[in-house]
């Protein structure tokens, strides 16, 4: 298996300035190239394209459906970034410390098994869900018990 690389993902979001604001200010991403329609994120290394999309409107959110995992509605879809236990963290705090309303609150799953993990998921202003995880051994990301 080759190193791993950045991954490229673009969502819709309902006002570019406020959707810069929250993903800069509250995930503290770095900015890259933008226009009035679209703007270029810095996700923890990877490219994180949030797009206008007017269909949304200034009170609109990305709907979602939700499937039962480990007694949580998990949001479909969702994406995120595995990261280090110690920066899951420090997002983890960073996210309480702006007062962003949690979906699932962070906590730690599967404990003691091959996947063990620590989990959270809130959404963005725009109604994108978001999962942020870290694994007790990232060695077992993709581990069966």
């Amino acid at each position: 298996m080759s190193a791993l690389t950045p991954f490229h993902l673009a969502i819709p979001c309902r006002d570019v300035a406020e959707a810069t604001a929250f993903y800069r200010d509250v995930l503290g991403c770095s900015l890259g190239r933008a226009s009035e329609d679209w703007i270029d994120l810095n996700l923890f290394g990877h490219q994180l394209v949030c797009h206008l999309d007017p269909n949304l409107g200034p009170d609109g959110q990305v709907k979602l459906v939700h499937s039962d995992v480990d007694k949580h509605a998990v949001p479909i879809p969702h994406f995120g970034v595995v990261l280090s236990m110690d920066d899951w963290q420090q997002l983890a705090e960073r996210l309480t410390d702006y007062g962003v309303k949690f979906m699932i609150e962070p906590y730690v799953r599967f404990k003691g098994q091959a996947g063990e993990q620590a989990t959270l998921f809130f959404k963005d202003p725009s109604g994108n869900a978001l999962e942020f995880k870290a694994f007790k051994d990232l060695n077992r990301l993709f581990a069966i018990d």
